[in-house]
């Protein structure tokens, strides 16, 4: 059980699930909660409420978590000796025999398509749960090519780490649409919450996109042994750190920029330059200075906590939004 817990990378499960139901609670519900509407028939004005039941949205964690996991274990499957030379160590074929490990890959990705599925169907758009098949195919594809192919693999993880959020705001708005639309002579736009969404997943693109050259840098001797045409083995260590830090530093503009534009609140700055400007400042500082596989591995870990502090805004936002601080 803990090698087959290793082999999906529970903890990074554990934040994709906190990442969706953060979105879900803390940032849709509370601005689908500042619309209000007024019910045709009785002509009392009431907020808008989220309409997937909890019990469905669960089943859209469980299709997100299960195909995320799929992909981390095919991943192992195909990185077995590149793995030898960046780790020294890997689980598929010492502790899960290769075998086995295609077989959690297939049942993972059934069970996420077949989640998938229902909760498009619940939402009335079944065919939407094409996008779950879409999803493990890349990461299948991924694993086998596209993770050697120059840049093609990095932009991959990092749109597919872009969806986690977007998928909470894809499968919540057709609900409140369909329960409303016909119960009220005029419903409010909703695009402040598919902007949030946007917002969300645009930090994730980016930081992900950074991070996963970053770990390219981090296995440029295995890369290298095995033919990767990864950016740090064909365009070389040098121009990967500029790559890396020019995203980070247009994730820093990006920020400020939103920031200054659409919220304007001192709780939102502070958290903004404290818990994400100075990191990723120090980062880039890093970064620069990085010559081992060691400073780039550290480079890597620090972007990911960066990472979690940005999901962890949701907490911040919550309150910003039921204050109306943002407007």
């Amino acid at each position: 059980m803990k090698e087959f817990l290793t082999l999906i990378r529970w903890q990074n499960l554990l934040i994709v699930i906190l990442t969706q139901v953060l979105v879900c609670y803390a940032i849709v519900a509370p601005l689908a909660g500042l619309m209000p509407v007024e019910i045709r028939s009785t002509g009392i004005i009431e907020s808008i409420a989220l309409q997937l039941p909890w019990y469905d949205f669960a089943i859209l964690l469980l299709a997100t978590t299960c195909i995320t996991a799929g992909g981390y274990v095919i991943n192992d499957y195909f990185d077995i000796r590149s793995d030898l030379i960046n780790r020294g160590e890997v689980i598929v074929g010492t502790k899960i025999p290769r075998r086995k490990a295609m077989m959690w890959h297939n049942i993972l990705n059934i069970a996420g398509v077949s989640a998938g599925f229902f909760v498009s169907y619940r939402i009335g758009y079944f065919w939407a749960g094409i996008i779950f098949i879409l999803v493990s195919g890349l990461l299948y594809f991924y694993s086998a090519t596209y993770k050697r192919q120059f840049l093609i693999g990095n932009l991959i993880v990092a749109l597919l780490t872009a969806m986690v959020p977007m998928l909470v705001v894809l499968y919540e708005i057709p609900p409140i649409y369909k329960h409303y639309i016909n119960l009220t002579a005029s419903l409010p736009s909703l695009k402040v919450i598919w902007f949030w969404g946007l917002g969300f997943s645009s930090f994730a693109f980016l930081t992900t996109l950074g991070r996963e050259i970053l770990k390219d840098m981090e296995d440029f001797e295995g890369d290298r042994a095995y033919g990767s045409n990864s950016v740090p083995v064909v365009a070389g260590i040098k121009a990967s750190k500029f790559l890396v830090v020019s995203i980070l530093a247009i994730v820093i503009c990006l920020l400020l920029m939103v920031w200054f534009q659409y919220l304007n609140d001192k709780l939102t700055l502070i958290y903004i330059i404290a818990g994400l400007v100075i990191p990723l400042i120090y980062n880039i500082l890093l970064i620069i200075r990085a010559k081992r596989q060691e400073d780039f591995r550290k480079g890597s870990t620090i972007l990911k906590v960066i990472m979690f502090i940005g999901i962890s805004y949701t907490f911040l936002a919550y309150f910003v939004i039921k204050k109306n601080l943002f407007l």
